[in-house]
């Protein structure tokens, strides 16, 4: 199992930028595909972005496309969530997650996850 903390998130003007972090432990981090999810109030798990494990390979949310961009530092064991141009429908907690193999949209493919941290875009 790996632990999984993210850190980052806060209240921002719509049209302003955060850069989320999730520090790993407990496993390889460079074995880990990484994905970032994210939940509104009231709302399910909604897949934001993805980065498999050797980083070349990414997959966004259309929602977030050219806006937001994933990377990881595997010398850091951290995944990063770079967002730009944030609009209030960005609102909300934001999780990172781990699985071996590939990265996936789908959040029932990780097996490990964060607590979470809240983004809150103000209009």
């Amino acid at each position: 199992q790996v632990q999984l903390v993210e850190s980052g998130g806060g209240l921002v003007q719509a049209g302003g930028s955060l850069r989320l972090s999730c520090a790993a432990s407990g496993r390889t981090f460079s074995m880990l595909a990484m994905g970032w999810f994210r939940r509104a109030p009231g709302k399910v798990h909604e897949f934001v972005a993805t980065i498999g494990r050797s980083g070349r390979n990414t997959a966004y949310a259309d929602s977030v496309k050219g806006r937001f961009t994933v990377s990881r530092d595997d010398a850091r064991n951290t995944a990063y969530l770079q967002m730009s141009s944030l609009n209030p429908e960005d609102t909300g907690v934001y999780y990172c997650a781990a699985r071996g193999l590939f990265g996936s949209v789908w959040p029932r493919d990780y097996d490990s996850w964060g607590q979470g941290t809240q983004v809150t875009v103000s209009s």
